[in-house]
């Protein structure tokens, strides 16, 4: 599935209804060069998940989990991973096959 927009809002609104609709065990991957959106796009699937807790770019620690909404929320920056050996480091398994919603 490929997601166009045109501005903030429609960016968001779109992660609302993915939020939505996610059953567990569903893995987002979010492509995008800087500023584009990718984490509006995630405080829209936190916000349909029922998260409230602020959602940012998890950049500097790998993945940050958000667990008050009705699944988990396991949101991914693997930019900087430089080996695989590092995201089972990580436990990237067990959030991917796991009962939550992955965005990476």
């Amino acid at each position: 599935m490929v997601i166009e927009s045109n501005s903030k809002e429609e960016t968001y609104n779109a992660g609302v209804r993915l939020g939505q609709n996610a059953a567990p065990g569903q893995v987002y991957c979010i492509y995008g060069d800087l500023g584009v959106g990718k984490t509006i796009i995630s405080q829209g699937v936190a916000a349909g998940l029922g998260i409230t807790e602020v959602v940012n770019s998890p950049t500097f620690t790998i993945v940050k989990e958000y667990d008050e909404g009705r699944l988990p929320l396991y949101h991914f920056d693997v930019y900087r991973i430089g080996d695989v050996d590092e995201m089972d480091e990580i436990g990237y398994n067990e959030m991917v096959y796991g009962d939550g919603v992955c965005l990476i």
